[in-house]
């Protein structure tokens, strides 16, 4: 199934051109309606074929697939409503300083997009997740690269998607889909592609976003590439209910046999007492967790080298060792160690780099100064989280503080809660700081649409020749901001 250079150029160039196809917004969201139509109506098969590849289970891909046609919706929506396309219309002025001529600004698509594809998602981050959503939605047509560890459930897909195109006289070419390394390669340099949306690990999100940049036209390249979202346990949260901390922690931390990108990988709890009230409840809920499986054998491999190399570390305990299961499962674990180990550089950064699957790392910190200097050396992320006591959450304490400082950190700022599940929502942002992504942009919720578009401004044109968005008489009835007025 690996496709050849000349396979890739031929659907990419399919793609660019379908993209006229896609000018109409009112067949943009009807196509995309229909996609998610035609997924439900698949459904069965699809969850079939997502579990034979994945091992995932159908009650979690049955609900990542209604996830993925809810995005499609969402974003069909966001198409009809066309505040997206930022219109702003400004007559001449000639008694401002400088005069101001006729301008009239909007949004236009960028090209073909080219999406990478995640393992642990295959749905919502696959052929018809939330990169495609957002990029159809915005007038692009897409070419997915698969992910190898699902690519019979690509196809699938992919030919569900295209036969809702199908039904709007959209061609079918609007989503293309290639398999293999070498393809995607290919698919990042070809002159025709525009921009790109990668989900997966830092050394491949890199090695693309790398080769984005060095094309004779560089292109915008929207990578999530790795993330530890780190957790701060204050030591009157502790204190107040340490047990359930402990047991929601166990919870988040092998949700999906740790395989969320927004696992809680580090933590900082306080020594002492309550902190070890933590850790009991935490060592009790992790010991009745089931060994589980892994995506694919090499996340396996890696994830049982990783935590024993860093279990091997000197003074890092392992209250529930994670590992290797049986011959195909891993065991879920948790590592402990003395946050002052962590505040400078040293062998002990290994404890700072992500850890994909079931393991987190509990770091005890003795005052705020010690685990201030262990944040104070993260480097992007996702989330951040922190949990504080009642007294704490109604303004007492170091809780503003403590938010003020995870905020350089990461694109989601959590309080009390857990960071895995991503709500898809107009105000989610999912992104953050390198590495956690390689741009300021979100992948899940509506603004995510922007990331495929670009402002164009027209001075001075006539009316006759504007496009229909940018006409005083507003014919589209969208919303703008009309001579420094909002209009809705």
């Amino acid at each position: 199934m690996e496709a050849t250079a000349q396979e890739v150029d031929t659907t990419v160039r399919a793609a660019h051109a379908a993209r006229s196809a896609l000018a109409d917004r009112a067949v943009r969201s009807a196509f995309l309606r229909a996609a998610a139509d035609g997924l439900e109506a698949s459904k069965d098969h699809l969850v079939e074929a997502a579990d034979a590849e994945t091992a995932l289970g159908p009650v979690r891909l049955t609900g990542e697939l209604a996830r993925t046609c809810y995005q499609l919706r969402a974003f069909a929506d966001i198409v009809d409503e066309g505040a997206f396309l930022d219109v702003v219309i400004n007559h001449p002025d000639d008694t401002a300083t400088p005069p101001i001529p006729d301008l009239r600004r909007y949004k236009v698509p960028l090209g073909v997009v080219a999406v990478y594809s995640a393992s642990n998602f295959p749905f919502a981050f696959s052929v018809a997740g939330g990169d495609t959503a957002s990029a159809l939605g915005a007038g692009c047509p897409v070419v997915v690269k698969a992910h190898p560890d699902h690519p019979g459930l690509s196809e699938l897909v992919a030919s569900v998607l295209r036969r809702a195109a199908a039904t709007q006289g959209i061609p079918e070419g609007v989503i293309g889909l290639v398999h293999g390394f070498e393809a995607g390669i290919e698919l990042i340099k070809h002159p025709l592609v525009t921009a790109a949306g990668f989900t997966g690990s830092i050394r491949g999100g890199r090695a693309l976003f790398d080769a984005a940049a060095a094309r004779p036209v560089p292109i915008p390249f929207h990578g999530e590439l790795g993330s530890l979202n780190p957790v701060v346990i204050t030591e009157a949260a502790a204190a107040e209910r340490a047990e359930a901390i402990g047991a929601g922690l166990a919870g988040s931390m092998t949700l999906g046999v740790g395989q969320f990108c927004v696992k809680p990988g580090l933590v900082l709890a306080p020594a002492g007492a309550s902190g070890d009230r933590l850790l009991k409840s935490l060592t009790d809920a992790v010991s009745d967790t089931e060994a589980g499986v892994l995506l694919d054998h090499r996340m396996r491999d890696n994830f049982v080298a990783g935590v024993a190399e860093r279990a091997e570390l000197p003074d890092v305990d392992t209250p529930v060792t994670p590992g290797a299961g049986g011959e195909h499962t891993v065991s879920a674990g948790f590592l402990t160690v003395a946050a002052q180990k962590l505040t400078s550089e040293g062998a002990y950064d290994l404890l700072l780099e992500e850890c994909f699957g079931p393991v987190t790392v509990v770091a005890r910190y003795e005052d705020d100064a010690e685990a201030q200097a262990v944040l104070s050396r993260l480097p992007g992320n996702l989330t951040a989280t922190v949990h504080l006591s009642t007294e704490e959450s109604a303004g007492e304490g170091r809780g503003a503080e403590i938010l003020a400082e995870l905020t350089p950190l990461a694109g989601r700022v959590l309080v009390n809660g857990w960071p895995t599940g991503v709500a898809v929502a107009p105000a989610q942002h999912h992104g953050g700081p390198y590495p956690a992504t390689t741009s300021t942009s979100t992948s899940v919720g509506g603004t995510a649409i922007e990331r495929w578009l670009r402002p164009v401004a027209y001075q001075n044109a006539p009316a006759a020749l504007l496009p229909a968005e940018l006409r005083d008489e507003n014919p589209l009835g969208l919303p703008r901001r009309f001579n420094g007025r909002l209009e809705r």
